[in-house]
């Protein structure tokens, strides 16, 4: 299963999924909430339809199960994501262990300290935030991956140089700085916040030595 970014769609995401497929994978790419052919005008209160957005794909692995798990029989099962998408798919390893494999390409494993970066821009553009905006995401506690770093298992981490605008890379620094531990693989490329075909390349690589797919003959 993998996830697109924000304000964009499937589509955007459909190269990387023909490059799994291309390993034998039974691949899902689906539009998010309020986006794609379920597009839907974005709230102009900061941050609410992305964290619904986000927050609907969490609903739906669980929904989206009950049809897609008959499909893949007793096969292992990999997720990934880009921005919004890794985001998503950090979160869901707090909450899913039959998850064998993830990729989280440029989204931040921290949703708390990424709360707090839209709290803290918000306010400087003078943008209206309810007062118990903290506490209407509070559910965000329970799917912060870097508060629950035993749950980490065979994920890929990577970032674009744009990233460190975005505040993602120094997220992606300490997380993985504070679990030497963990299973985590960690690759940088020098490109924007758009994934170029060696990164994908990359990503397709790590799903399938992890999951043991072979390449169709």
């Amino acid at each position: 299963i993998y996830y697109h970014g924000w304000q964009t769609a499937k589509e955007l995401v459909l190269t990387q999924g023909r490059k799994l497929a291309a390993k034998n994978f039974r691949v899902l790419l689906p539009d998010a909430a309020n986006h794609g052919e379920r597009k839907t005008k974005t709230s102009e209160i900061p941050s609410l339809t992305f964290w619904d957005s986000i927050q609907t794909n969490l609903y739906e692995f669980v929904f989206g199960g009950l049809f897609w798990k008959p499909w893949i029989g007793h096969g292992e099962i990999g997720v990934g994501g880009i921005s919004m998408g890794g985001i998503t798919t950090c979160m869901l390893l707090t909450q899913h262990p039959e998850i064998n494999v993830a990729a989280c390409v440029m989204g931040s494993p921290a949703p708390i300290k990424y709360r707090e970066r839209i709290a803290m821009h918000a306010g400087e553009l003078g943008f209206y935030l309810p007062k118990d905006y903290r506490q209407l995401t509070s559910w965000l506690e329970a799917y912060d991956l870097s508060l629950a770093p035993e749950k980490l298992r065979g994920v890929l981490y990577s970032f674009g140089m744009e990233q460190k605008m975005k505040g993602t890379l120094s997220a992606y620094c300490w997380f993985i700085k504070a679990n030497p531990q963990a299973n985590i693989t960690f690759v940088s490329a020098e490109e924007r916040h758009f994934v170029q075909i060696a990164t994908m390349d990359q990503i397709t690589k790590f799903f399938a030595d992890n999951l043991g797919i072979s390449e169709r003959t």
